[in-house]
């Protein structure tokens, strides 16, 4: 199979040029040639460029190499003596068909005196805490005929039209020069968020105290740098957001899990920290709504003992059952809360775009923290994103996706109730784009089972055990509970669904005839 060439040329030149950086400043022909065979050589014998691809031309080669095209058709004609290379009259020269591929021993002179150390050998601490993160693995989507992963939306849902023209107007922009931008993000698109906030959210902010950064994750990460010292304590959802965690970790943060239950995070003798981190909105997994007495207890204890408050507003605009909830960061008046907002759940997660809205005496080292982080985020994006939103295409957007995931909502809730009937508890469906799925039948130590039993059958399913802290003491659940997204899913392979998943859990019942399962799968 022929190998792209823009794709192996700039294999080449990594390696390539590698190698001449190296060298003697004018090297004599012949060991430029050698040079060149060499590392022809080892390209082949480790897999880079395999049988039959086309290697560049004379020409390409002595430009990446700074070298004589005769130096280099003299290599070539080496390789083709050894064996490593065919010539046809006509044709490009390829590599010859039949050669065995393994690693060889790196020729690179440095190489030859490399220890080998442990991966963490040389990190610094906050290196190893990150290499100590467990991985999550997961099946072959692609083989799912229905997947209820959440956090995924719909392609359909996109508004391809609209995006098109708004970053086409971007780019077709005069400018007279191209220039870094300001790292707290277009001050276009801050004044227009700081105009949807206060339509959608009922939130009073200035502009200067809006930052645009890469996706919440990344709102999270600098929230981390500025607020946290190795040991200092972080109160956090149990369960909840298992990468903000992680970010609080890596920073050598003391992560405290706060229980929480239908009215979000129980704030009842909350103990001093530096930072608390709740989804106030909507409760990351387990759906609630964190009540107006609870949220007040949050914010006193925040003034109280001088610590902020990251409100993760995932997805604040989804509201089915209940009007929308006013944000945690109306209620502050002493300057505590940071408010966390994403287009992931309403345009796309592949767009990387969020924003902060920090305190007003803590925009400026925001800012100074983007501004090292990453400069700042790309601006035709940002450019686009404030075109629909001054041109009321999000907004319209945003009504848009609401009505069609109440659809998909509605669907999921329906095909539950006639499938499994009292088979099942529904939790968190008020709002969002997942539900809490209690199997009221399937004892929590079958869950591991009944999983790779579901994915087997084709149907993705979504365990919420492990989104709970898992240096706290053990979740006392009962059953097995499943964390339900529908948002990319139409209504039709939600059914699908949730039939597929019916059958698995019949066929998973130990007391069922004929039944090949042994229950339990593993002691717990």
């Amino acid at each position: 199979m022929e190998r792209d060439w823009p794709t192996m040329n700039v294999q080449f030149h990594a390696f390539l040029m590698g190698q001449f950086i190296d060298m003697p400043e004018h090297p004599s022909q012949s060991r430029l040639t050698d040079r060149i065979c060499q590392s022809i050589r080892d390209r082949i014998a480790s897999g880079v460029l395999a049988s039959g691809a086309r290697v560049p031309s004379t020409r390409a080669l002595a430009a990446e190499w700074g070298a004589s095209r005769t130096t280099v058709t003299a290599a070539y004609d080496q390789l083709i003596a050894e064996g490593y290379l065919e010539a046809r009259q006509g044709a490009a020269t390829r590599v010859a068909s039949g050669l065995p591929q393994s690693p060889l021993p790196s020729q690179h002179p440095a190489s030859r005196h490399r220890k080998s150390v442990e991966p963490s050998g040389n990190l610094s601490a906050y290196g190893r805490r990150l290499a100590a993160f467990a991985i999550p693995t997961e099946g072959d989507r692609k083989a799912l005929a229905v997947d209820f992963r959440y956090g995924d939306i719909a392609g359909d849902d996109f508004p391809r039209l609209a995006w098109k023209r708004a970053v086409t107007a971007a780019l077709l922009r005069k400018r007279p020069s191209l220039r870094y931008g300001d790292p707290s993000g277009s001050p276009r698109l801050r004044t227009a968020l700081q105009g949807y906030l206060w339509r959608a959210r009922a939130m009073r902010c200035e502009p200067d105290q809006i930052v645009i950064v890469n996706g919440s994750q990344q709102g999270i990460d600098l929230c981390a740098r500025l607020l946290l010292d190795p040991a200092d304590r972080v109160l956090m959802e149990n369960p909840g957001y298992g990468l903000a965690r992680q970010v609080f970790q890596a920073a050598g943060a003391d992560v405290i899990p706060i229980p929480v239950d239908e009215d979000g995070m129980r704030t009842e003798r909350l103990p001093p920290a530096r930072l608390a981190y709740t989804t106030p909105s909507h409760q990351f997994p387990l759906g609630g709504v964190m009540s107006a007495a609870r949220r007040r207890d949050l914010l006193a204890w925040a003034e109280r003992g001088g610590g902020y408050v990251i409100e993760d507003d995932y997805d604040g605009e989804y509201r089915f059952d209940v009007s929308p909830i006013p944000a945690l960061q109306v209620l502050d008046d002493a300057g505590r809360v940071i408010h966390l907002g994403t287009v992931s759940k309403i345009l796309s997660p592949d767009l990387r775009l969020g924003y902060l809205v920090v305190p007003e005496t803590m925009a400026p080292v925001f800012a100074k923290a983007k501004r090292l982080a990453d400069r700042h985020t790309p601006g035709p994006e940002q450019e686009a994103l404030a075109d629909l939103i001054e041109s009321g295409a999000y907004e319209r957007h945003i009504r848009r996706v609401r009505r069609r995931n109440g659809e998909r909502r509605s669907a999921l809730l329906a095909a539950l109730a006639e499938t499994f009937g009292k088979d099942v508890t529904v939790v968190g469906a008020a709002a969002g784009l997942h539900v809490l799925v209690w199997l009221n039948s399937v004892p929590r130590v079958r869950e591991e089972a009944l999983i790779a039993r579901a994915w087997a059958a084709g149907v993705g399913i979504y365990p919420v055990g492990p989104l709970f802290d898992p240096a706290a003491a053990a979740p006392d659940l009962a059953t097995a509970g499943l964390v339900v997204g529908y948002a990319s899913l139409d209504e039709e392979a939600i059914r699908r669904g949730v039939r597929l998943l019916r059958q698995v859990v019949d066929e998973s019942q130990p007391d069922r005839p004929g039944s090949s399962c042994r229950w339990p799968p593993r002691s717990n």
